[in-house]
């Protein structure tokens, strides 16, 4: 005899009835009056709420109690990891429907150490908050979505200001919340500016990177980012890293999250440092492969001396043995020259201090060559060395004070030059890597 599925429920609710009324009668009859009443009153009585997701309450709290157990103190470098804020536009060369350039997202997949972290993707929309709060938000709903397709574990911020570079020292100041605002900023090299004759990227290019400086982030300036690799195209090459600064280990770091992404994990990493001796490079490099066994990090050690690098530049300038570096060198020493040239020119005609980028400019013609020879040196090395890495890492040289943005640029344009694939590092005088990393 088959049973319906109704007689079956009916059959398990009257044996549990029984069961209740066999272990207490009187306990029985209160809870069936007790739950008839209940049910009758909300039937009756009862109005439709929405009370929120009880789960997504739980994980605010967690959250928040997170939040306050970490505190505002610096966190150790054993614990510390890479949270970027990555500049999705910042030239304004991309179309309007592209919120972020491609190969970013891959970059900041890169900079992630074992999965943990977040980034931070913002966007700045020149113009009035009052008339363009509704674009800010659909652009903020395009860079989200965009950021989901990309498989970013991150959020997105499009903030409203007169200008690239005020919207930016808004971001650095206020973007995060205690020990989880961002530690590194993430840029795009303008290799267009000079191209496409953008005369207001320097002055930009220039607050950015003092903003940094003066809010104690790390800057990661991403040189040929077009052809940065994506996680299916492999790397076989070296990871070059110029150690010129210290910058608490960011660079060495940065190398070793690279070689944890399928892209880069075939690449082995060398390590270049300059000596001022012949004398001194074999202790150097005895030094540096010690800290480096310390920190259990595999890596070459190539120690370039100073004059070695001084007689391949003399040979390269002399024209022995020709240098890439060498006419782009040229180059830059004929356009500061003749800027030089209109400096003074415009001086002389309006009889004033000449103003640059809103300051005073002193600018001694003796350094502005060095910093240049020093890039042309810097720049022919990296060339010599490191033509057929996968990727260069170097130091970031700061702004000189008192110098034009446009010279500033002339001295990067020259150390970037001929250089495929380049991450340009500077560190917040703090240590990111130790023996415990």
């Amino acid at each position: 005899m088959e049973i319906s599925p109704l007689e079956s429920f009916t059959c398990w609710c009257i044996a549990l009835c029984w069961y209740m009324f066999l272990i207490s009668w009187s306990f029985t009859v209160i809870s069936l009056a007790l739950a008839s009443l209940i049910y009758y009153y909300v039937s009756l009585k009862g109005k439709a709420g929405d009370w929120g997701d009880g789960f997504k309450s739980a994980y605010f709290q967690l959250a928040l109690r997170s939040l306050r157990s970490l505190g505002a103190n610096q966190v150790h470098p054993k614990n510390w990891y890479p949270i970027p804020l990555i500049l999705c536009r910042p030239w304004g060369k991309l179309p309007e429907n592209v919120p972020c350039h491609p190969k970013l997202a891959d970059f900041a997949n890169c900079m992630k150490k074992k999965g943990r972290g977040m980034s931070i993707f913002v966007s700045t929309i020149d113009g009035d908050y009052h008339e363009l709060a509704e674009d800010a938000k659909t652009a903020c709903q395009q860079l989200e979505a965009y950021i989901e397709y990309k498989q970013c574990e991150g959020v997105a911020e499009i903030i409203v200001a007169p200008s690239m570079s005020e919207g930016f020292r808004s971001i650095v100041q206020t973007m995060g919340l205690g020990n989880l605002k961002p530690n590194i900023v993430v840029v795009r090299y303008p290799e267009i500016w000079r191209r496409e004759n953008l005369t207001e990227i320097p002055s930009t290019f220039v607050s950015i990177i003092n903003d940094c400086i003066i809010a104690n982030k790390a800057v990661v300036i991403v040189k040929g980012l077009d052809e940065w690799p994506n996680e299916f195209q492999r790397q076989y090459g070296t990871i070059d890293l110029y150690w010129i600064v210290r910058d608490g280990g960011l660079m060495l770091l940065l190398s070793q999250l690279l070689l944890t992404k399928a892209t880069f994990e075939s690449c082995k990493i060398q390590v270049f440092c300059i000596a001022e001796e012949d004398t001194d490079a074999a202790e150097l490099k005895t030094d540096v492969k010690k800290f480096l066994y310390d920190l259990r990090m595999h890596a070459e050690v190539i120690v370039v001396t100073m004059k070695s690098w001084e007689s391949h530049v003399e040979s390269s300038s002399s024209g022995a043995q020709p240098d890439d570096s060498q006419e782009a060198y040229t180059s830059a020493q004929q356009r500061v020259s003749a800027y030089l040239s209109e400096m003074k020119e415009t001086t002389e005609r309006e009889g004033r201090p000449q103003m640059v980028d809103g300051k005073q400019a002193v600018v001694n013609e003796e350094k502005v060559d060095k910093f240049l020879y020093t890039m042309f040196k810097l720049n022919s090395t990296i060339l010599r060395h490191s033509r057929m890495a996968a990727v260069v890492l170097v130091s970031l040289p700061p702004p000189p004070l008192n110098h034009p943005a446009y010279f500033y640029m002339e001295y990067m344009d020259l150390l970037v030059e001929n250089v495929p694939r380049m991450l340009i590092v500077r560190g917040y005088r703090r240590d990111v890597v130790t023996f415990f990393t």
